[in-house]
């Protein structure tokens, strides 16, 4: 049995789901650990990582109970929704792999400024640092939560992010795109299985 009939593209397509399902609870655990454990505090970081997990685990539901029924409005929208994703995901990748050293620099000091001070001293005390990019911040006026501070070895924060940031970028990047090639894979797999006929059902009720 060649790969090409219709039980192969279901089997494919719910196997591919279950994947998406997973990643999806992989990322709301992920926030509820680092909020439990107190290594994020953010808000915005928290509530923007869950929002991704639970709206690539409804769009894996969908895909999902869409195959298992061979449900022609399901997956006709499941393809618009992933082709979406893919666009979207597609281009943020290529983005960050293509950020260079200064754009990386602007968009810490951006992000750095609009925290508030609990989110700032919090970072200060997680990586161990004090102050962005200004030296002039390491001064006795300058209250940091860094245990570095207690003797005075303290390090830049944005010297620190910077030397992680590329790398990091890099394998966002990378796994980013990785991932958005499997989603244009769920989109052919999605058309050419909404087009096949299942030899199980009455020729009469296929769309």
């Amino acid at each position: 049995m060649v790969c090409g009939d219709f039980a192969c593209s279901k089997n494919a397509l719910c196997a591919l789901n279950v994947v998406y399902m997973l990643v999806g609870f992989l990322l709301i655990g992920v926030a509820a650990w680092g909020t439990g454990l107190g290594l994020v505090s953010s808000i915005r970081i928290i509530g923007g990582v869950i929002a991704v997990g639970v709206f690539l685990l409804l769009i894996a539901v969908a895909g999902l109970v869409g195959a298992v029924n061979h449900h022609q409005v399901l997956l006709f929208f499941y393809m618009i929704i992933l082709g979406l994703v893919f666009i979207s995901q597609f281009v943020i990748s290529c983005y960050c792999l293509a950020m260079s050293r200064s754009q990386q620099t602007d968009v810490i000091s951006a992000s750095w400024w609009v925290m508030s001070n609990k989110t700032r001293h919090e970072m200060e005390r997680n990586i161990d640092c004090c102050g962005l990019f200004n030296h002039t911040t390491l001064n006795q006026d300058y209250t940091c939560a860094a245990i570095c501070m207690k003797t005075n070895t303290c390090l830049l924060c944005g010297e620190k992010i910077l030397k992680h940031s590329d790398e990091a970028l890099k394998i966002l990047g990378g796994v980013g795109l990785f991932f958005s090639f499997t989603e244009i894979l769920g989109v052919w797999l999605a058309m050419r299985f909404r087009n096949q006929k299942d030899p199980r059902a009455n020729p009469s009720a296929f769309l």
